[in-house]
């Protein structure tokens, strides 16, 4: 763990510390409508890129509130989704989630938050559910994935499990691991994600 400190220590010095610091800013910074289209670039980026995924919310924001099925699905093809169908109907009935969202953000914390999401909301899982907390302000919990678990195995902080899908309990199990992490460089989870991502691939997404 001593050599991935150091180079999180490192880029807490260098400019990719600033270009965090804005994202981070620009997350807390959601409104309603910017909530649940965080909630559907979430629910399209499973199994998919997240590049495209940026691509798609850009080009539909608000239209993620009132689009059919049938019209989600038609714009998700053209847009070059993996998986329009499905996502178009992950999207449309979560549709009906968003009144009970908006009064959990003020209401719940975030464990409750997250495992609400996982359960309710068709195409979350915990990764994904966690994912969107963060992109809407939440800071305290992980983004697990499998560029998460290569860079933590790699520097020997986990082993690398043949199978990348994670249990709950692992996944809580390694959520701990790395707010462990987090302590020790003085960074949230949300801000540790954002430098083991730019550690891991070179970017800087969301």
């Amino acid at each position: 763990m001593k050599k991935l400190i150091a180079e999180l220590e490192r880029l807490k010095k260098s400019r990719v510390s600033s270009i965090i610091a804005k994202r981070m800013q620009e997350f807390a910074e959601k409104n309603s409508e910017d909530i649940f289209s965080e909630l559907c670039f979430c629910i399209l980026t499973a199994n998919y890129s997240a590049e495209g995924g940026i691509k798609i919310q850009k080009a539909l924001h608000s239209q993620f509130y009132d689009l059919s099925e049938s019209e989600l699905a038609l714009k998700l093809r053209s847009l070059g989704h993996r998986f329009p169908n499905m996502r178009a109907k992950f999207i449309y009935e979560a549709q009906a989630h968003r009144g009970t969202l908006d009064g959990m953000l003020h209401t719940c914390n975030s464990q409750d938050m997250r495992k609400w999401l996982a359960t309710n909301v068709k195409g979350l899982g915990y990764k994904e559910a966690s994912h969107f907390l963060r992109n809407i302000g939440i800071t305290d919990l992980a983004i697990i994935d499998f560029h998460i678990i290569d860079l933590l195995a790699r520097h020997n902080i986990i082993e690398n499990p043949k199978n990348k899908t994670l249990t709950k309990k692992r996944y809580l199990e390694i959520e701990k691991i790395l707010a462990k992490l987090a302590r020790e460089t003085k960074l949230n989870l949300a801000e540790l994600d954002l430098y083991l991502w730019y550690i891991e691939t070179g970017k800087i997404l969301k």
